[in-house]
């Protein structure tokens, strides 16, 4: 087999992996779509020194890729987070989003549908490197289903791809606030610390709970500005996120009740939503115009709702397995190896058992 032959079946594999933030599914055409995508993205990449050592390289994009090299060098040095070649490259996309991710929920449930892969397992999305083709599969799908279509910034290729490159840095986040640009690269990078196949929330909440307390770390030894923005940040995102788990214990409660018929849920269901809307109006009102949530909470449904549940409901109990293990990020990630061993029963049991009463109870 040639080396062109090995390299072009390692990318074909990370193409299909996509995990975290995109997903494969059936049928050659999706397959190309996500290997010539992948391809694209991988040969716009060029090392950090060469952008810096380019007089042509704006000056904004210089300092973005000095602060991404220290927060990666910090990641490994403070996080034990992977020392290898990812986020070592930069690549400008000429688009707003990395992939686009397609998810679809029945309308009396939270639960996503599943599309199911051999590598990464059945996962509750489907990702597109061209919106109109993720609108396009999206509307070919049944219309009982709920429908959400969504710009993703970055996915992790697992460390796969390490060997010719890694995972690269991209223009759809280089220019995020500084404490969001650690939070995502520190999200991305735990990715390929633990993944288990087939588990979502598990993945996405363990690389949830991560970022949010290396971004803590980050953020404590930062200077400048940085702390002050990200707090205006992160207070509208806790308020957003509470506002939203209430929202979905809320929706759970109805569709999960045996008593309720199917008219009676929706009935039920259209209050919640119209409670949403209005809380949330409420909420807007305080963030001195922050427009942010605005289209996500236009456009909420089940599938919405149920995708952002993977991001959210088991990051509590990771926070208290950190805390459980001295917040020691190399006993942690131990921790959740362990944990990522067992049977989705025992691993699920374990996992509400370290969750706060109140989180653990909507499971």
């Amino acid at each position: 087999m040639s080396l062109r032959t090995v390299r072009m079946a390692g990318l074909l594999l990370a193409a299909l992996v996509l995990s975290a933030c995109a997903s494969s599914s059936h049928g050659m055409g999706y397959y190309w779509q996500s290997v010539s995508g992948h391809l694209k993205l991988m040969h716009a990449a060029r090392p950090i020194d060469d952008w810096l050592a380019d007089a042509q390289t704006p000056e904004a994009l210089r300092k973005r890729l000095l602060l991404a090299q220290r927060i990666r060098a910090f990641a490994s040095s403070e996080l034990q987070l992977p020392d290898n070649d990812s986020y070592r490259r930069y690549a400008d996309l000429h688009r707003k989003a990395a992939v686009y991710n397609v998810v679809a929920a029945p309308p009396l449930s939270l639960k996503l549908n599943q599309w199911c892969f051999p590598v990464v397992g059945c996962v509750g999305y489907r990702g597109y490197f061209d919106e109109g083709d993720a609108r396009t599969f999206a509307s070919s799908l049944p219309s009982e289903l709920e429908v959400a279509v969504y710009p993703v910034p970055a996915y992790s290729t697992l460390g796969w791809t390490n060997w010719a490159g890694g995972d690269p840095l991209l223009n759809t986040f280089i220019g995020y606030p500084e404490g969001e640009l650690a939070r995502l690269i520190f999200h991305e990078l735990a990715h390929q610390v633990v993944y288990v196949s087939g588990d979502t929330a598990f993945n996405e909440s363990f690389a949830t709970a991560v970022e949010r307390l290396g971004g803590e770390r980050w953020l404590a030894q930062s200077t400048g500005t940085a702390r002050t923005q990200y707090q205006a940040f992160e207070s509208r995102r806790r308020a957003f996120r509470e506002l939203t788990r209430r929202t979905r214990d809320r929706l759970r409660t109805i569709y999960e009740d045996p008593a309720r018929s199917d008219e009676a849920k929706r009935a039920d269901k259209a209050g919640v939503m119209s409670e949403f809307h209005i809380q949330f109006a409420t909420l807007r009102d305080q963030w001195s115009g922050f427009k942010g949530y605005d289209k996500w909470v236009a456009q909420a449904n089940n599938a919405s709702f149920g995708a952002q549940a993977a991001y959210d409901d088991w990051v509590p109990a990771f926070e208290a397995l950190f805390q459980r293990e001295g917040q020691s990020f190399d006993r942690f990630f131990e921790a959740v190896r362990q944990l990522a061993n067992e049977t989705p029963d025992k691993r699920l049991n374990q996992l509400r058992a370290l969750s706060p009463a109140s989180t653990a109870s909507s499971h």
